[in-house]
């Protein structure tokens, strides 16, 4: 079981986010949404938005801090991330 978080850099409605994810299962990833008490609002198809001052309590709770890029490698090779798609019908991110 692996728990990540990247830094809280990411801008949205006046706070900086971090992303939390799981290499392991969403269902994983859930469990410790709920433990650190992100509402299922928070989930965004392979990941959940954490505000920055909870990004401490996640990793007390055991989550690991990696950079961006690691998180993103994890998530891909883990067979967990989710592609969205543009109006057109084509993948981006």
């Amino acid at each position: 079981m692996t728990i990540l978080i990247d830094e809280p850099v990411w801008p949205a409605h006046g706070l900086h986010w971090a992303h939390l994810v799981s290499d392991e299962s969403l269902e994983e990833l859930h469990n410790f949404a709920v433990s650190l008490g992100i509402p299922s609002r928070g989930f965004h198809q392979d990941h959940y938005d954490v505000p920055a001052e909870l990004v401490e309590k996640a990793l007390a709770l055991g989550a690991t801090k990696v950079g961006a890029k690691e998180l993103l490698t994890r998530l891909v090779s883990a067979g967990l991330r989710v592609r969205r798609m543009r109006n057109d019908g084509l993948e981006i991110g």
